[in-house]
């Protein structure tokens, strides 16, 4: 079974996420969008486009990574959620109970050994 195919998202919690966002914005280049973030949209060794975005984004300080309480989270494109999930507590690992099905894909979580909240991601047929 195939597992992890790219990075779906980086996300961060900011105490001040407007002034974190701007320092990206002028310091790295990052073209932050008012969603709060920036899709990079990947391409081969040519700089053709191929399919597939790696979204990035800062927000506020709240409990959408908890258990963890890391600053961050990295979104992770699979294949196969369900498989990789079963996979995962079939191994051992710290499967979160909670998954979500959405118009934007399949999400589940996993914690790692260090605490961190590991997001899974399906994207819909054609995503």
């Amino acid at each position: 079974m195939k597992r992890v195919t790219g990075i779906g998202g980086i996300f961060f919690q900011a105490e001040d996420p407007a002034a974190l966002r701007a320092w990206y914005k002028t310091h790295l280049g990052i073209d932050v969008q008012t969603w709060g973030g920036a899709a990079f949209r990947w391409t081969n060794d040519a700089g053709e486009p191929v399919g597939g975005t790696t979204a990035w984004s800062i927000g506020a300080r709240g409990d959408h990574f908890a258990p963890s309480k890391s600053a961050f989270m990295i979104n992770y494109r699979v294949d196969d959620l369900d498989a990789l999930l079963r996979a995962l507590r079939n191994e051992g690992c710290d499967v979160l109970d909670k998954t979500d099905d959405s118009e934007f894909g399949k999400f589940g979580w996993v914690m790692d050994p260090e605490g961190n909240k590991v997001e899974l991601w399906e994207p819909p047929a054609g995503g």
